[in-house]
């Protein structure tokens, strides 16, 4: 038999096996490369670092303690910004120790379940920011649109069930995201990013990544929708506070606090999401580390500040707080 012959009975019985390909590895670790080319500087963002993320652990921690600490704020609107603030404390944890390990370090490297860990943690925190933002919605437009009815709906029950959509829809998305990086083969190991991105992961794949792109796209979307649902709640809002005066100081004090986040987490997102899919490498990296940066240092900061400032009785609490004697 000849060689040809051989090679198609192969092909006819079905147990032609075609060759591995060259560039094919199992990686167990990544390089993160965003740091590359900031190196000189490096002392100079550990010290800009470690002064804002204490900073920032500091105001989310100090809105939870008072929210949790006094029975008046036991309250849905109060609960959801507690649950924001804790998102935030849980999204940043995934990232600051681990940056800040690496501009101490020369070799920026992460192993692979440490990588798939960090993308869990950060992008399920930036989709829980949605979530909570979407029921604190639905709490003001009950508020709002329906006074007499709101202890009656917006119950104890239904208030951990608002907590645990919260927290439980972007937990699962994001496992099925990591569950279909986690069944690619890659041809890589370095990351042109601060930290692990899925996008930035695919990438790296030998083969197709039709279905990781489709479901993503199918997240992206709906929660894009989650955002869309707020504004359009908060334009019907306005008609309807447009009627009394009382309205507008109940839509002012509680409703612009939530849009100026809403605006923060999505701009920050956007940002993230613009730079993964279509970044360009022409961009210096300061520019494309801050694109990267973005929504990981400005709404775990704002957010606390915007509810600790703007409602009165967060304001006057935590003045207490701190200045007792004073007061």
């Amino acid at each position: 038999m000849t060689l040809i012959d051989c090679k198609r009975t192969c092909v006819r019985n079905n147990y032609w096996i075609q060759p591995q390909l060259e560039n094919e590895s199992s990686v167990l670790v990544f390089t993160l490369y965003g740091l590359n080319e900031t190196m000189e500087n490096r002392y100079v963002f550990f010290s800009l670092t470690a002064l804002f993320f204490p900073l920032m652990v500091f105001c989310n921690v100090t809105v939870i303690f008072t929210i949790i600490s006094y029975k008046k704020f036991h309250k849905p609107m109060y609960l959801f910004i507690c649950n924001l603030c804790v998102n935030g404390l849980f999204g940043t944890a995934g990232f600051y120790p681990k940056f800040m390990y690496d501009l101490l370090s020369y070799d920026h490297v992460i192993s692979y379940v440490g990588c798939m860990s960090q993308i869990f943690v950060i992008y399920s925190s930036a989709l829980c920011d949605f979530s909570t933002l979407t029921v604190m919605a639905y709490d003001r437009y009950v508020a709002i649109c329906r006074p007499l009815g709101y202890h009656s709906i917006m119950t104890s029950q239904r208030v951990l069930q608002c907590i645990l959509f919260c927290w439980l829809t972007p937990m699962l998305c994001m496992s099925v995201l990591i569950i279909l990086v986690a069944r690619l083969t890659l041809c890589g190991s370095t990351v042109e990013k601060l930290y692990c991105e899925i996008w930035a992961v695919a990438k790296l794949s030998c083969f197709s990544t039709t279905l990781n792109n489709v479901f993503g796209y199918i997240v992206i979307l709906t929660y894009f929708g989650h955002a869309v649902f707020i504004f359009c709640s908060y334009i019907y809002l306005i008609k309807m506070c447009r009627k009394s005066i009382e309205g507008r100081k109940k839509f002012i004090q509680t409703c612009v606090p939530h849009l100026l986040s809403l605006i923060n987490v999505t701009t920050a997102l956007l940002f993230d999401v613009l730079y993964s899919r279509y970044g360009s490498k022409n961009l210096p990296q300061g520019v494309r580390n801050f694109m990267a940066l973005e929504f990981l240092l400005m709404p775990p900061i704002l957010n606390p500040i915007i509810y600790g400032v703007n409602l009165k009785q967060v304001r006057q609490q935590v003045i207490r707080l701190f200045f007792k004697k004073q007061v």
